[in-house]
């Protein structure tokens, strides 16, 4: 055994090397790309035979892992919340093929939206699956519950969920690792079993759903008397911690033991401790970072009879954001003193684009050329470019969802309105971007689409981009785009007045135009000069592009 201080994030990476995986599985995203970068390092090191390469995006990434699966190879695969719904297709149908080695879902929730557009909770996902899920408190936990799902997705042929939340992903605690697992890597896959199997047709897809259903009481049985499930009976009023939230529940406590206490950690929610500790208990409050999701099923839809539930949904917790330390003392009604006190008179300090960002001068160039044609519609994408919504720019007017600018700007296209901008980053298009900007092609969409090319993924930590440079033109072309309206400048300062000009005229144009500003993100650079100069010239790097180029 070893301790290391490792991120949640970390814990879940070594669970995983120590099961012997064959490969990781990946598009970065906040607050899950550490698991990741932690095996990528790992991979490669000298000796190693764990694949790790980045995935064009979460589905693809699924799916990967589950090919590795079928090919007799235990496979991780993480993501962060909103990765799970471009996942989501894969995900539900792998629940009725099931798998042939291990595959564990790392997922990484972010209650708080600290860098993400929405908060949802993918607690919900595993119950639509009817799949298993584990939801470790710390970090110790990550650790010990990702080399558990490993064992046990090959015990019930199906893939386990795990979900994190980005306290847990962020923070550094001791973690005692084990050895490897036999099956280490290197060591010969599963056999291959009947595949007709993994053939959804109507007929093999009824009889592995039903399959499916036939194991769930199996399911809740090995939840209900797991150990990561535990209650303790005592006085009346009865609290249920789901994951993180029962750290802050035991803060609050204290050495106070005359509470009830079910602490969740594995899913299907386990009824009978549910029901003993409702029975047992007058008032439960219920705390869960995320979603009120064991609230909901607790009370249903007409409550129960002559108890009160507490959580989320009552007000007795924050509906929104994350759980702290302070608000579960105060729904538990325990004094609670936070060391942490903010300080007054510090001027705010707004998101911003890095000083010498290529989107900066990008945007202000985009901005003075639609001015002169009056109030343009500009539809933007995920990315550190989004910032361009903030003043002085205000150049983006929409933010949803991965890849969703284009086609955004296609339907608004339809309904007749100009002038219609469109920016998305190099990632963010080989992600999602493709497939909308085939449609848009095809019907000489009357939008001026803006794929900035800054050679990587900047929002996520610099990840290889699999989209830009001279690559991401000759896709574009594939695309159906018309060269005479594809066209690559260099978003400089010196370049402004050409670069303004010849966006105008595509801005004029009544057809699609494609314009790929191509300049290194600052932290490229930076690592271009520690590693050599074919690091930024190998993907667009380089300043030295052309101001404009005829495909």
């Amino acid at each position: 055994m070893n301790a290391d201080l490792l991120l949640g994030d970390e814990a879940a990476a070594q669970a995983a090397l120590d099961s012997g995986i064959g490969g990781a599985f990946s598009y970065p995203g906040t607050p899950a790309t550490e698991i990741f970068e932690y095996i990528q390092e790992h991979a490669a090191g000298g000796g190693s035979s764990v694949s790790a390469l980045w995935s064009a995006n979460e589905k693809v990434a699924y799916e990967e892992a589950l090919g590795m699966s079928y090919a007799g190879r235990r496979a991780l695969v993480s993501m962060k919340h909103v990765g799970l719904n471009v996942a989501a297709d894969p995900f539900m149908s792998s629940a009725i093929t099931g798998i042939n080695a291990g595959l564990v879902l790392v997922v990484g929730d972010d209650p708080g939206m600290h860098s993400s557009q929405n908060e949802q909770d993918s607690r919900y996902y595993h119950e639509f699956a009817h799949l298993p899920l584990f939801e470790p408190s710390n970090q110790q936990q990550v650790y010990d519950h990702v080399r558990e799902a490993f064992e046990y997705s090959e015990d019930v042929g199906l893939p386990v969920m795990v979900r994190l939340v980005t306290r847990l992903c962020h923070s550094r605690s001791t973690v005692i690792t084990r050895g490897p697992a036999e099956i280490a890597a290197g060591v010969p896959g599963r056999p291959r079993p009947d595949p007709s199997d993994w053939v959804l047709v109507p007929t093999n897809a009824r009889r592995r759903y039903r399959r499916l259903l036939e194991l769930q009481p199996r399911l809740l049985r090995d939840s209900e008397e797991s150990p990561a499930n535990s209650l303790r009976l005592a006085g009346r009023r009865g609290i249920i911690a789901a994951g993180i939230a029962h750290n802050y529940v035991l803060e609050a406590l204290g050495s106070r033991t005359t509470d009830s206490l079910l602490h969740v950690q594995r899913y299907p929610l386990p009824e009978s401790l549910i029901r003993e500790l409702v029975n047992h208990c007058d008032d439960i409050l219920v705390a869960e970072d995320g979603y009120p999701f064991i609230e909901e099923r607790i009370g249903g839809l007409l409550g129960v009879p002559g108890k009160t539930i507490r959580g989320r949904l009552s007000g007795d917790l924050p509906r929104d954001g994350e759980l702290t330390p302070d608000s579960v003392a105060a729904a538990l009604g325990v004094p609670f003193v936070n060391s942490a006190q903010p300080v007054d008179g510090l001027a705010g300090r707004p998101p911003q684009l890095c000083k010498g960002c290529p989107h900066s001068d990008s945007f202000k160039a985009i901005v003075e050329a639609a001015a002169a044609l009056g109030n343009a519609y500009m539809f933007s994408d995920i990315g550190c470019y989004a910032l361009g919504a903030m003043p002085p720019l205000r150049a983006v007017h929409s933010c949803v969802d991965m890849g969703a600018s284009i086609a955004m700007a296609f339907g608004a296209a339809q309904a007749g309105v100009h002038p219609i901008i469109c920016t998305i980053g190099d990632s963010t298009f080989a992600h999602s971007g493709m497939t909308p900007l085939i449609g848009a092609a095809r019907a000489n969409a009357n939008i001026t689409i803006f794929i900035l090319d800054n050679a990587t993924v900047g929002m996520t930590g610099a990840q290889e981009s699999m989209s830009c440079g001279e690559r991401l033109i000759d896709i574009v072309r594939g695309l159906g785009v018309d060269p005479d309206h594809l066209h690559v400048i260099e978003p400089l300062p010196k370049n402004h007045a050409a670069n303004v000009a010849l966006i105008r005229r595509e801005l004029e144009y009544r057809g699609l135009s494609v314009i790929i500003p191509r300049r290194a993100c600052i932290h490229v650079k930076r690592q271009a000069r520690d590693r050599g100069p074919a690091c930024a010239a190998g993907c667009g790097g380089s300043d030295t592009v052309p101001l404009t180029r005829e495909p």
